[in-house]
């Protein structure tokens, strides 16, 4: 099959795949995730106020607000309950920590049949890893133009 014959038949490809596919709502889609991602960012603020009027400071309460976030959506992930959510919003669940929560505890889960090992423990940041090993060398890469820009 020379060149010519291979664009074409991607070409022909293309238009079908186009003619198949579901066309996305982006007005609605993009309201629901504002609505659930802001649903967590005020749940995760007003946790942060519950704490701090508990008299507990507020790096600590910060830690606990995190936690209970990673809790809750580990929890919700366990009991099938975050993927229903995540399909109403879509991108709104990615709010970074229930989506990492999220990401970690649903790989945990289709891989513990293989056992705890070969299983859980080496597959559990199949989809997590990435974004562990590219925000580390950001923040590294962040914190070098930082502290450059600071020598000045």
């Amino acid at each position: 099959m020379n060149v010519e014959q291979q664009k074409k038949r991607a070409e022909d490809y293309k238009k079908y795949a186009d003619k198949r596919a579901t066309k996305s709502k982006l007005l609605p889609n993009c309201i629901r995730a504002f609505l659930v991602g802001g649903s967590i960012c005020a749940f995760g603020q007003s946790m942060l106020a519950l704490y701090t009027s508990l008299a507990i400071e507020e790096e600590t309460a910060k830690l606990l607000v995190s936690v209970t976030i990673i809790f809750i959506t580990s929890l919700l992930t366990g009991i099938g309950v975050f993927d229903k959510i995540a399909k109403f919003a879509g991108a709104g669940t990615l709010v970074p920590i229930s989506g990492f929560a999220n990401s970690v505890v649903s790989s945990a889960l289709d891989t513990k049949t293989e056992g705890f090992v070969l299983g859980v423990g080496a597959k559990m940041f199949t989809i997590a890893g990435p974004v562990i090993v590219y925000g580390t060398v950001s923040s590294v890469i962040y914190g070098i133009i930082y502290w450059i820009t600071t020598l000045f």
